[in-house]
């Protein structure tokens, strides 16, 4: 006879509040004995909590994004009264983790394989679809790696390379999949040339030598501080952005005194309206007018990476400094508006940027992205190309310097700019002329007008 029961989160030492960055089953599920329900990270420890018994999942009782301690609710299971628990040894979620970044987890049984109409049960996965695994974002529902027989150290470190374990045959015991196994896919992958050049570049990082664990306290006093969502979620991006494209970075300075002058001669009227009229606005036109004249950065590199996607709308993104990192939200249509209206919707995007309220439409769609410190300082920098664009550009500060007309130096404001492109879609004659365009748009913007 079945009876429902709740399942607790075990004994899991001194952790409290801690994150729920997985949730491996869902209502409906049938569950076995010690295997994986959810999955648990705080600062120093990443732990899967496993079922104390077999049955049908009911009801979840938490979701991704809670924080939960000892004792609290995770589930409903439905269970038949002959079930055998699991032994006191597997019920707790984790060993103890004393040292910074140590990993632990309970045994876990595997998963059977996913059933398709299309695919004999056994079969191999076609190339195609092994080749193109989907980046991967903390606590993203993905049933592939969910059923996957992992520990929460390889899934982590195939969430940052964006590889599915449900594509990955693990070789440990009862088929785990090892961290080995996660590096031998990645490496067929992009031997096999599998991993499209627009793709999401899953293993440029191997091959390196393991990354280093210190005890830091050894040497003095030290602070564990927690990373943001933002940077959690946007880290692994950069890190596969750099990894997988070539990118080559070409600087010049733009003359913008006159353009200069001009925008603070708006000043009143930008009041009037309520919106503040910031340089950005005016490159970003500028940016139109050279990504109509050069439509190679206005591109995406095609899945199979034979041909670029040439785009016809002009949808601009701007980083964001916010308290948890950078955002890059997208204005759209930048060639259709004014800059006094592109003001007012930049305004509102940085404003909800700041406050969190940014939704995910607000961040997709970008054709090209600007990453400007000018409000901090600096000189050039290489910003990271935001794929799958092909290009971003990288403003700073603005600087008085002597420029030589032919008879005398005159004082003149130079705009320092970065210009960062993806070597498979843009060479360097056309990262030059590009570049040469938009400084000459920039110190006359009539040219915008042509």
């Amino acid at each position: 006879m079945a009876s429902l029961k709740d399942v607790l989160v075990p004994d899991i030492g001194d952790f409290k509040d801690i994150p729920v960055i997985e949730v491996l089953v869902k209502p409906g599920d049938t569950v076995s004995p010690e295997e994986s329900l959810i999955t648990l990270e705080s600062d120093k420890a990443t732990m899967e909590v496993p079922a104390p018994f077999g049955g049908t999942v009911k009801e979840m009782k938490v979701k991704v994004g809670d924080k939960i301690s000892e004792g609290a609710v995770i589930l409903s299971l439905e269970s038949s009264n002959d079930a055998v628990p699991a032994t006191p040894t597997t019920q707790a979620a984790t060993s103890r983790a004393t040292q910074p970044e140590v990993e632990v987890a309970a045994t876990r049984q595997p998963a059977p394989p996913p059933k398709s109409d299309d695919q004999p049960k056994g079969a191999p996965l076609p190339a195609a679809a092994a080749a193109t695994p989907a980046p991967a974002t903390p606590g993203a529902d993905r049933s592939g790696s969910a059923s996957a027989h992992a520990s929460p150290g390889v899934r982590r470190f195939a969430r940052e390379l964006g590889v599915d374990l449900g594509h990955v045959t693990g070789s440990g015991p009862k088929n785990r999949v090892l961290k080995e196994d996660v590096q031998t896919f990645v490496k067929d992958v992009m031997r096999d040339g599998g991993a499209p050049s627009g793709g999401t570049g899953a293993g440029l990082a191997l091959g390196l030598p393991a990354w280093p664990v210190v005890d830091f306290a050894k040497f003095g006093p030290v602070e564990t501080q927690a990373m943001s969502r933002i940077r959690k979620i946007s880290g692994p991006a950069l890190h596969r952005n750099w990894a997988h494209i070539p990118h080559v970075t070409q600087t010049d300075e733009a003359d913008i005194t006159e353009l200069e002058a001009f925008r603070k001669s708006m000043s009143k009227e930008a009041e009037k309206l309520k919106v503040k009229l910031t340089p950005i606005v005016f490159i970003m036109k500028a940016l139109v007018a050279a990504l109509k004249q050069h439509p190679e950065f206005n591109t995406s590199l095609a899945p199979e990476g034979d041909a670029l996607i040439i785009k016809r709308y002009y949808h601009i993104g701007v980083a964001v400094d916010t308290p948890g990192g950078l955002v890059v939200p997208v204005v759209r249509d930048v060639d259709q508006k004014g800059v006094m209206q592109l003001a007012a919707e930049l305004g509102t995007l940085s404003a909800k940027a700041r406050d969190g309220k940014l939704s995910p439409t607000d961040m997709q769609g970008g054709t090209f992205s600007i990453s400007s410190l000018g409000g901090i300082g600096g000189g050039h920098f290489t910003p990271i190309v935001n794929a799958p664009e092909v290009a971003i550009l990288g403003v700073s500060r603005s600087v008085m310097k002597p420029f030589w007309d032919g008879t005398t130096f005159q004082p003149r404001l130079m705009l320092p700019l970065s210009l960062s492109y993806d070597h498979r879609a843009i060479d360097g004659a056309q990262g030059a002329r590009f570049i040469t365009y938009l400084t000459a748009v920039l110190s006359d913007m009539r040219r915008a007008l042509l």
